[in-house]
């Protein structure tokens, strides 16, 4: 139904993806009618994935289109930064670039009916507004770990990556955290968090590693048997992929689990203001009412924050995301772990 929906309203054109004014595009469409009122949202989650909401947002402003940009986070804030495409919503998964963001004075305030359904932690300055609450996964090759190899924390896969080197050499798989900012947000919480995560990286460091863009490459590079261990993946991509649900393995690992919010912010150079408020509301209401939205893409957000006990670990929106972008702070981080992860 929501399909034959989509064929009938929307006129969904794909352009090639190419560097555009400055930063690098991976995916640009146009949805909706083609004299609609255009709301430019660039974004680093895949259009598949936000399809439903977009497309019930269209039936409710049928004068409206969406020119959807996917980028990279970095390549998101370089895009705003550089101001040379008047973006109206930046929707990321790094939320210290977002903070920062709005830190710097680059966002709009907006406060409404549906902004009040986010937790007080899920929103920042009335600035940031979460949209989902995602774990930082660990994804395994189902053929490959058929054995019942048990992999419940971060030593779990220390300890078999120490014991098999040949087996894994070349087959594991994490972030660049020097292309991802999600990448770098979830290195940097690991590191604050627990001192193995620089055991662990060092032993993968070891292993001649593969370092990714992005989840969905990680994803599709365990689903195809190229790696066998992918470290910090998205697990609500992974667990999107009902078509890989006999090749990959999804982890949360019981030592602790990083849980990322997906946020959206509304940019001042936008030309459409209006409309990115109404988008960023419905986002928010999709997420937080309860229940959430029938066509929510995402797992349902708790609605206060897990027992301190639980390795379930939000990231807190706030100034300590800003931490690690401090350039000094950033380049001996990026050192830290480039001299850890290139170790052979």
């Amino acid at each position: 139904m929501r399909h034959a929906l989509f064929s009938a309203l929307l006129t969904l054109l794909a352009l090639a993806a190419a560097a555009a004014a400055g930063f690098e595009v991976e995916e640009r469409h146009w949805i909706g009618p083609e004299d609609g009122t255009p709301l430019r949202v660039i974004s680093t989650t895949d259009t598949a994935i936000l399809e439903p909401l977009i497309g019930s947002f269209l039936e409710e402003h049928p004068e409206a289109a969406i020119e959807y940009t996917v980028a990279n986070s970095s390549e998101v804030m370089k895009a705003v930064l550089e101001g040379q495409e008047p973006f109206d919503v930046a929707l990321s998964s790094a939320m210290d670039l977002q903070t920062k963001l709005a830190n710097d004075g680059f966002t709009r305030p907006h406060r409404s009916a549906a902004t009040a359904l986010i937790p007080e932690w899920g929103e920042w300055r009335s600035h940031v507004f979460a949209f989902s609450l995602e774990p930082a996964s660990i994804v395994v090759s189902a053929a490959a770990f058929s054995g019942g190899e048990a992999l419940r924390t971060r030593q779990d896969l220390i300890s078999l990556l120490r014991a098999q080197p040949e087996r894994f050499r070349g087959k594991v798989g994490t972030y660049d955290v020097s292309l991802s900012g999600l990448g770098y947000l979830f290195a940097t919480q690991d590191a604050r968090t627990s001192e193995t995560y620089w055991r662990l990286m060092e032993v993968i460091g070891s292993l001649d590693p593969q370092l990714f863009c992005c989840s969905s490459s990680m994803i599709e590079s365990v689903a195809s048997g190229e790696i066998l261990v992918a470290y910090n993946v998205l697990g609500s991509y992974a667990r999107a992929r009902r078509d890989l649900a006999d090749k990959i393995i999804v982890i949360d690992p019981e030592d602790y689990t990083h849980l990322m919010m997906r946020s959206a912010v509304l940019l001042k150079g936008g030309r459409q203001p209006g409309l990115a408020r109404s988008f960023a509301d419905h986002l928010a209401a999709a997420a937080w009412s309860q229940p959430p939205a029938a066509n929510y893409p995402f797992a349902q957000p708790p609605v206060a924050f897990v027992d301190s006990a639980s390795p379930k670990r939000p990231i807190q929106l706030g100034p300590g995301l800003l931490v690690y972008l401090d350039a000094e702070k950033r380049r001996r981080f990026m050192a830290e772990w480039f001299s850890a992860v290139r170790k052979q």
